[in-house]
C-alpha cells in the first residue's frame, strides 16, 4: 500500500487523537492495545474498511471472532447470536437491546429491506421451526452483504447474505431506534 492510500487513515487517527486530547489537558487518550488498523480489519472481515466506516464496530466485532456458540451465553467463553449483538451494541453504540432476536425486532428496531441495509443495522432470520415471520437468529450488518453473527456450528463469524441459506431464511433488516 502506498502513502496515498494510508493518508486518509493517518489523517483520521491524528484528527481523532487531536480532538479528544485537546479537550482534556491532564488525560491522554490512548487507543486500546488490541485496537486493529483498517488493513488488519479488512483482512479479518473480507471487506475493505474505508475512512467513513465505523472502525470501532469492526474492532469490537474482531474481539468476538471465533468465540464458540453457547445458547444463552454472553461472554467470550461462549455466546449466542442475541448475546453477541447486545454486547456489541452496548460497547459501540451505548444502547441496551432486548435479549432475544424476536424482541429486538419487536421493541428496538424499525424494519428495513435488504437493499437498504447500512453498517450497524441488524439482520433477522428464521432458521428453524417456529412461526414463519418470527426471527430466531440475528446478526449485525457490516457492508457489501457481509454480516457478523454467532453461528451454532462455527461460533462467531462473518457470513454473506447472498449465501443460499441466508437468502432462504432472511426475514428483514432492522434499523435500531
Amino acid at each position: 500500500m502506498d502513502l496515498k492510500t494510508k493518508q486518509p487513515w493517518l489523517l483520521l487517527l491524528i484528527l481523532y487523537i487531536g480532538v479528544f486530547s485537546s479537550c482534556r489537558s491532564k488525560q491522554q487518550v490512548r487507543l486500546p492495545a488490541n485496537f486493529k488498523g483498517p488493513n488488519e480489519l479488512s483482512r479479518l472481515y473480507g471487506v475493505r474498511i474505508m475512512p467513513g466506516d465505523n472502525i470501532f464496530l469492526y474492532n469490537e466485532g474482531a474481539k468476538w471472532l471465533g468465540t464458540p456458540h453457547r445458547m444463552g451465553g454472553t461472554t467470550r467463553k461462549g455466546v449466542d447470536c442475541s448475546g453477541l449483538v447486545t454486547n456489541i451494541y452496548r460497547e459501540v453504540y451505548g444502547k441496551q437491546l432486548a435479549r432475544s432476536s424476536a424482541d429486538m425486532l419487536k421493541h428496538n428496531c424499525r424494519k428495513v429491506g435488504r437493499s437498504r441495509l447500512k453498517e450497524g443495522d441488524l439482520v433477522f432470520f428464521q432458521t428453524g421451526g417456529g412461526r414463519k415471520k418470527t426471527p430466531n437468529h440475528v446478526g449485525i450488518y457490516l457492508k457489501n452483504g457481509k454480516f457478523l453473527h454467532a453461528s451454532t456450528s462455527k461460533g462467531v463469524m462473518v457470513s454473506n447474505l447472498s449465501e443460499p441459506y441466508y437468502i432462504r431464511t432472511f426475514i428483514t433488516g432492522g434499523k435500531v431506534k
